[in-house]
C-alpha cells in the first residue's frame, strides 16, 4: 500500500513515498556557485526507484526497480536524464500493472507454482560499470543490462561475450586503472554452490574463469582487489533454500545468521584467479569494503564497514516501509592478513560514527590509500529511525574525520571522487541529495579536501531521485 505521509514517519520517507519520475535530457540550473573549470565526464548513480505498484509495496528495499541517473559536465554546462532499466521482469509488471516475480524479499503472486514458474526478477538496481561503449546496470544476481551511455536507453542482457544465462556478473567490480583489468564474481546455486570469478578486458569481455565450490548458499555482496590478490570475506549468513523453493518465504526471509561458523575467508591470485588460501576469522557482517593492498612486510590491508550482525538487513527491509525501528550500526575497521600464516594478524576499528558505502579514487583501487571518502551519520543522529545524512573524509594516518553537513532533512548518495584532470590526488567529491525541506533533489560538489566549506556547486535535478546505492564516474566526452 502507499505510504501514510500523515504518520509518524520521518523525512526522508518522502524521497519514496511515490514511484520515480523519469526525466529527459534536461539542462540543469545552477542553484549555487560555480561547476569547476576542469569537471568534465559523467556522473552515474543507480538505485531503486520504483518501490510500489498499484498499491502494493516492495518486500524490502532491494526490490526496487532500478533506475538511472547520469549528469554530464562539459564547457557549457551541465545536463541530466533519469530513466528506469527496462529489464524483462520490469516491462512484465508495467504492463501488468502489479508485482509478478519473486525477488529478493518478495515471493511471487499465486505461490509455489509461481514460484517455480517465474524467475527471480532482475532488478539492475544496485550499481554500474562505465565501458567505453556502453554502460552496465548491475544487479546481485544476474547478467548486467546494456544501457547506452548517453541516452539511458536499455539495449538487453549483456553476457560480456561469453557468459551463460545461469551465471551472475555481481554489483561490485573492480577495476584497475593502471591495466585496465575488470574482476568480478558471481554465485551460481544448482546441485552446489559455486563461486565464479572473472577476468576482463578494459572494453568487458570476459577472458578468464575460474570457479570454487562454497559451503552452503552465502550472501556475498562485495570483495576486495588487493595488489595481486582477490580477497573475499563470507560471513556467517546461510540461505535455507527449501521454503524459498516451495513459495513460503523470500530470499531474504530465507537468511539465518549462523555466528558460530565465523568469516571464511578466501584469498586468490588475480593473475590466474587459483585460490590461494582460505582462513577463519571471528563471526560479523559486512556489505561494502573501502579498498585493499599489500603493505610493505607483505601483509594484506583490508579495510571495511562492519556490523555485529545481521540486523542491517531488517533495517534494510524497513527503508522499504518509509519507518524504521531496527538499529545496524556499522563501523569502519582494519583487517590485516599475514598470507603465510593464513592468519588475521590485526582486527582495529577506526572509527564508531555509523557510516556506510566507503570509496577511494578509482585509480587507487587495489594500492595504498590515504583517504577514504563514505556517508556518514551526524553526531546524535537516532540510527534505528534515520538514513545516513551526512558524508565525509576520513584521513588514514592522522585519523582525522571531516565532515560535510548537508542541513537538517537531506540525505545525501555514496560519494563518488573525481580527480582534477592534471592532479590526480586533488580533486572532488559529487553526491546526490534528496532535500526534504523542499522535497527536491539536487547534485552538490564539493572541493574533495574542504568537505567542511560551502559546496563549490548545487545543481537542481527537475524531478526527485530517491536515495540510491552506487555508482560511478566517466571521464571525458561521449
Amino acid at each position: 500500500m502507499a505510504l501514510d505521509m500523515t504518520s509518524n514517519y520521518k523525512s526522508w520517507s518522502k524521497a519514496f513515498s511515490q514511484p520515480a519520475q523519469e526525466f529527459a535530457l534536461t539542462n540543469l540550473p545552477i542553484l549555487s556557485g560555480n561547476i569547476p573549470v576542469g569537471l568534465r565526464g559523467t556522473l552515474y548513480r543507480n538505485g531503486p526507484g520504483r518501490l510500489q505498484r498499484n498499491q502494493q509495496r516492495v518486500g524490502h528495499w532491494f526490490d526496487g526497480d532500478g533506475a538511472i541517473l547520469a549528469v554530464n559536465f562539459t564547457a557549457t554546462g551541465a545536463t541530466g536524464v533519469y530513466r528506469y532499466v527496462q529489464t524483462q521482469g520490469y516491462q512484465e509488471e508495467e504492463a501488468a500493472n502489479t508485482f509478478v516475480f519473486p525477488n529478493y524479499g518478495m515471493t511471487a503472486r499465486g505461490g509455489f507454482w509461481n514460484n517455480w514458474l517465474k524467475p527471480v526478477k532482475n532488478a539492475a538496481n544496485t550499481s554500474v560499470l562505465a565501458l567505453p561503449d556502453r554502460l552496465l546496470a548491475l544487479w546481485e544476481g544476474g547478467l548486467p543490462y546494456n544501457v547506452d551511455l548517453q541516452t539511458l536507453a536499455t539495449r538487453g542482457i549483456d553476457n560480456l561475450a561469453s557468459l551463460s544465462k545461469n551465471q551472475a556478473f555481481s554489483a561490485h567490480p573492480k577495476v584497475d586503472r593502471q591495466t585496465g583489468e575488470i574482476f568480478n564474481f558471481g554465485v551460481s546455486v544448482g546441485s552446489k554452490t559455486t563461486l565464479n570469478l572473472y577476468s576482463c578486458s578494459a572494453e568487458g569481455k570476459v577472458k578468464q574463469q575460474n570457479c570454487v565450490e562454497l559451503k552452503g548458499l552465502p550472501l556475498i555482496h562485495d570483495f576486495v582487489l588487493a595488489g595481486e590478490y582477490l580477497v573475499f570475506f563470507i560471513p556467517p549468513v546461510r540461505v535455507k533454500i527449501l521454503p524459498v523453493l516451495l513459495g513460503l518465504k523470500s530470499f531474504s526471509e530465507a537468511m539465518v545468521w549462523q555466528p558460530k561458523l565465523g568469516t571464511e575467508i578466501l584469498i586468490f591470485d588475480r593473475h590466474n584467479l587459483d585460490l590461494v588460501a582460505r582462513l577463519e576469522g571471528e563471526a560479523w557482517y559486512q556489505w561494502h569494503f573501502t579498498n585493499g593492498f599489500v603493505d610493505d612486510n607483505g601483509l594484506i590491508i583490508i579495510e571495511l564497514v562492519r556490523y555485529s550482525d545481521f540486523q542491517t538487513n531488517q533495517y534494510l527491509k524497513e527503508v522499504a516501509t518509509g519507518k524504521t525501528n531496527t538499529a545496524a550500526k556499522g563501523t569502519l575497521w582494519e583487517i590485516k592478513i599475514d598470507l603465510k600464516t593464513k592468519q588475521i594478524v590485526a582486527s582495529t576499528q577506526l572509527l564508531d560514527r555509523g557510516c556506510e558505502f566507503p570509496v577511494v579514487p578509482q585509480h587507487l583501487v587495489g594500492k595504498s590509500w590515504d583517504k577514504t571518502y563514505l556517508s556518514i551519520y551526524q553526531e546524535g543522529t537516532d540510527l534505528s529511525q534515520e538514513l545516513l545524512n551526512a558524508i565525509a573524509c576520513y584521513d588514514r594516518k592522522t585519523g582525522r574525520l571531516s565532515i560535510a553537513d548537508l542541513g537538517t532533512n537531506c540525505y545525501p548518495s555514496e560519494p563518488i571522487y573525481v580527480p582534477q584532470p592534471d592532479n590526480l590526488n586533488q580533486g572532488w567529491l559529487i553526491t546526490v541529495v534528496y532535500d526534504d525541506n523542499d522535497h527536491r533533489s539536487e547534485v552538490r560538489i564539493y572541493e574533495s579536501d574542504r568537505l567542511e566549506s560551502e559546496p563549490v556547486c548545487r545543481l537542481g535535478l527537475p524531478s526527485v531521485v530517491p536515495p540510491s546505492f552506487h555508482g560511478t564516474w566517466k571521464s571525458g566526452t561521449f
